[in-house]
């Protein structure tokens, strides 16, 4: 057996750096007030020794817990098949890390998960929380303002009430809308004339956003051209099944997003219909693990995933940053924007 090394304290680096021990603790957990010679000795002699501060003992004095809840509305099985929230992982991995803090995952999947997430989130454990994927009727909300955690949520949550008004909450998202009519006006322009849509979830603003716009162009859509799906290859398939049984004439999909696109082409190429000349086809999100590997290449709305993921983590951060120390039981981030929608653009490849 080997005995392990003493952990160099507070006291250890005061005396190498000549100061005392209270400057020591201002200097090592962020406090003001110390003359800049001195924070270069205090640091000088962190590095020297190795000084590693007690996240516990740090964390009774700055209130701070340098980690941050991610909560994901989905149950494990489609997180971990979906490439949208690997995407938007990523982002907030890569803005976390880079402001020394932890990523929490937290996943829900049945009422006993709520719960959970709930006491967590109630019990001090993060600074804050980035929450998306919400469904209309999701409870999630509700736990975290009774939990009193500042919180910024990917996607526009769907609420209109006071009780969660629109004035403290703050959100990153997409041109949904927007994007949805690009992709409709460029089948217009190929001079597609019915064309079909397969919704996402309709209980998600997302979905409901992308059929406005698909609505917005299609003013007269017959309603046996829009079929909900799910956001999942499979749940394109289905759709796909569904719109040509109704309309086996229809000459192109607008897919709410490239994995239902990727199911919308596989029956697609199973029933002889070529792609794009018989039926063409737009998809929305451009990851590019699906988009470029689709048969054919996927015609898509390119949205930055990852960047909305970091603007998630760096809105929670900056507000954070401008609490009072100490400052608790508030779910408001003081001084940040309320919402930000990023802007989409339409790909071309070859499906349509």
């Amino acid at each position: 057996m080997t005995e392990t090394a003493s952990r160099p304290t507070l006291e250890a680096v005061a005396a190498r750096a000549g100061v005392s021990r209270a400057t020591v603790s201002r200097v090592v957990n962020g406090g003001e007030g110390v003359r800049e010679p001195l924070v270069e000795r205090v640091r000088k002699a962190v590095e020297e020794l190795g000084y590693v501060p007690n996240q516990a003992a740090r964390s009774l004095v700055t209130r701070r817990h340098d980690a941050v809840a991610v909560v994901i509305a989905e149950p494990e099985t489609r997180v971990f098949a979906d490439p949208f929230f690997a995407l938007q992982l990523r982002g907030i991995s890569k803005e976390l890390t880079a402001h020394d803090s932890q990523l929490v995952l937290l996943l829900t999947e049945g009422p006993e998960d709520y719960a959970r997430v709930g006491r967590y989130l109630a019990g001090g454990h993060v600074d804050g929380a980035l929450v998306f994927s919400l469904h209309l009727d999701d409870p999630l909300p509700a736990l975290i303002q009774g939990a009193g955690v500042p919180t910024v949520f990917g996607g526009r949550p769907g609420w209109a009430d006071g009780m969660r008004g629109d004035a403290t909450t703050v959100y990153v998202d997409s041109d949904n809308r927007g994007g949805a009519r690009d992709a409709v006006r460029h089948l217009v322009g190929l001079g597609r004339t019915r064309i079909a849509h397969i919704t996402g979830p309709l209980d998600q603003t997302s979905a409901v956003d992308r059929l406005d716009g698909f609505r917005d162009v299609m003013v007269d859509a017959d309603p046996r051209l829009i079929v909900e799906g799910d956001f999942t290859p499979a749940g394109g398939e289905r759709a796909m099944r569904e719109l040509l049984g109704r309309c086996p004439e229809l000459d192109a999909v607008f897919a709410a997003n490239d994995v239902s696109a990727s199911g919308a082409l596989r029956v697609l190429r199973e029933l002889g219909r070529r792609v794009p000349e018989d039926v063409a086809v737009v998809g929305f999100d451009d990851m590019l693990p699906v988009a470029e590997q689709s048969d054919p290449p996927l015609t898509t709305v390119r949205q930055d995933i990852e960047e909305m993921g970091r603007l998630m983590a760096r809105l929670l951060l900056r507000g954070l940053e401008r609490r009072a120390p100490g400052e608790q039981g508030d779910q408001g981030l003081a001084g940040t924007p309320s919402r930000v929608v990023l802007p989409t653009t339409l790909v071309r490849r070859a499906s349509a």
